[in-house]
């Protein structure tokens, strides 16, 4: 029986092994080093800074604010309540299916096209009339409602 030949491949294999097995080494002694375990409390500390930056130095006790809890206030800024004068919108019939019951408004102003049903007319449009009309969000979108001719 003959011993087994070591090929070039094995050895290399075998090389970067080492030379791994060394660098996690030297890497493990390097965080042992670096550790912030032997520090003391106060030495792990951070501060922010009056312009909120992280620093090691405590604050000024002097330079301090005194604010009273009752001050504070945590809400969210109120909308107006919008004028019902600016809701209506004045528009175009640009389609109009009396059979399926749907059609579309252009938008004077925003020249959105908005989707109108046989349900939120007032009275019979048809191609080209202009039309007011207010809108409200449906589940597919806008939605023109209460859609009346213009005289």
């Amino acid at each position: 029986m003959s011993r087994p030949r070591e090929t070039f491949n094995k050895k290399e294999q075998e090389k970067r092994r080492i030379k791994k097995k060394k660098d996690k080494e030297q890497k493990k002694l390097e965080r042992k080093a670096n550790s912030d375990s032997g520090k003391s409390m106060e030495e792990m500390f951070a501060y922010v800074d009056e312009n909120g930056h992280i620093v090691s130095t405590p604050p000024d006790p002097f330079k301090k604010k005194v604010i009273n809890q009752e001050d504070i206030q945590i809400s969210i800024s109120r909308k107006e309540p919008a004028d019902p004068g600016d809701l209506i919108r004045k528009g175009t019939v640009m389609f109009f299916n009396d059979s399926k019951g749907y059609g579309f408004i252009k938008d004077h102003e925003t020249q959105e096209s908005i989707f109108v049903h046989v349900n939120g007319l007032e009275c019979k449009i048809k191609e080209n009339d202009k039309v007011t009309f207010e809108t409200e969000k449906g589940p597919k979108g806008t939605n023109a409602v209460r859609v009346k001719l213009i005289s």
